[in-house]
């Protein structure tokens, strides 16, 4: 066994992911509240409780305490199935420890296994500033796709860079 795979057995003892409920709801709120520069609307929190997002939206915990979250949006456009990438984050102290990582790999897995509807995109927006977003990201197969200039309404600077990934549907279905 590499030292990778141990370190990734490791992880996968460590980290687990809850599905949202109205339970862990307030997790959410304080831990997006500390992990992102902007306020949640209503509708975004009633949104990420659907459902049919419910493999697409988890909290993060790390030794079992709260660390993160991961929320994701089904979308059609033109006829095409999409995931778009809300939110996610770590708290700093849990940072490069290969959480963020291993969280997107396991929504980019649920969404290659997603059939009904089949998923062939995944996308984000990253604010222009965030150049260690934006590399992690690309480490992970994203590539920037345009520049949303007026992206943010309320932070400064208002642009976001717009990264994609295709998905590839799960083989052996």
């Amino acid at each position: 066994m590499t030292s990778t795979t141990s370190s990734k057995m490791t992880l996968s003892s460590k980290v687990t992911f809850a599905s949202l409920t109205q339970n862990n709801l307030g997790t959410v709120r304080k831990l997006n509240s500390v992990l992102f520069p902007i306020k949640y609307s209503e509708k975004f929190y009633s949104e990420i409780l659907l459902p049919e997002v419910d493999d697409f939206c988890k909290l993060i915990y790390y030794n079992d305490i709260p660390v993160g979250t991961i929320c994701c949006r089904l979308e059609t456009k033109d006829n095409v199935n999409h995931l778009y990438l809300l939110t996610m984050g770590v708290l700093a102290p849990y940072r490069s420890l290969g959480i963020g990582s291993y969280s997107l790999d396991v929504i980019l897995r649920a969404a290659a296994a997603h059939s009904k509807p089949q998923i062939c995109r995944i996308y984000l927006h990253v604010q222009v500033s965030n150049d260690a977003a934006k590399h992690f990201y690309e480490k992970h197969g994203f590539k920037e796709s345009g520049i949303d200039e007026d992206y943010y309404k309320k932070i400064k600077p208002s642009g976001a860079w717009v990264l994609e990934r295709e998905i590839e549907p799960s083989e052996g279905k």
